[in-house]
């Protein structure tokens, strides 16, 4: 029981990592992403905007995809973390993470940033403890109160008409079709230049 309910805190925390970004922080780490990343984005929201990645979140809170959108906007500033923290990546201390953490949110945004700790906390990270002490209290990366948090109106997809749906499950089925085949020929290639 008592690991449910830290993985129910968990996605909680997450949930309100991206409910907490604005439009504009959204936009920006979208912007940010690398074609690899986009790609793998749009398998999971409707379009690559601030509206498309809340009704991904919402409609991905039971699946799973609400984690992996959340892994995919901060892959970068995880990376980065990584990075900074050196030895100390697998393991850190709170003060080897309000060491890093000032940069990080300087490079990538405090919205990012929460996020990538959030989706830390909910991947089971050793230093889950601490992530999530600093998401609750830290001067720099602290979740405002649910309360606070101002949710963005989110399209209603079960009001969709069935020509609609079809016509977007279609959109995506060749989205995934397509990246499978640039994978695809992305392996055969580079198997070809290895045999060379």
């Amino acid at each position: 029981m008592n690991q449910t309910k830290n993985r129910m805190q968990a996605l909680g925390l997450l949930d309100r990592s991206i409910k907490a970004a604005t439009d504009d922080e959204l936009v920006a780490a979208i912007d940010a992403l690398d074609d690899d990343h986009r790609d793998g984005l749009e398998s999971f929201v409707d379009a690559l905007t601030p509206e498309g990645v809340r009704s991904g979140v919402k409609t991905g809170r039971i699946n799973g995809d609400m984690e992996s959108i959340a892994a995919i906007l901060s892959d970068l500033c995880l990376a980065d973390c990584i990075e900074q923290l050196g030895d100390h990546a697998d393991n850190p201390s709170t003060e080897q993470l309000r060491e890093v953490l000032p940069g990080v949110a300087e490079r990538h945004g405090v919205a990012v940033t929460r996020i990538m700790l959030a989706a830390t906390v909910a991947g089971d990270a050793p230093a889950s403890a601490i992530i999530r002490d600093l998401l609750k209290s830290d001067e720099l990366v602290q979740l405002p109160k649910a309360e606070d948090v101002t949710i963005a109106p989110l399209i209603d997809t079960a009001k969709r008409s069935p020509d609609e749906q079809a016509e977007l499950k279609a959109k995506r089925a060749e989205a995934k079709a397509a990246k499978k085949e640039a994978d695809r020929a992305r392996k055969a290639q580079a198997a070809s230049a290895r045999r060379r």
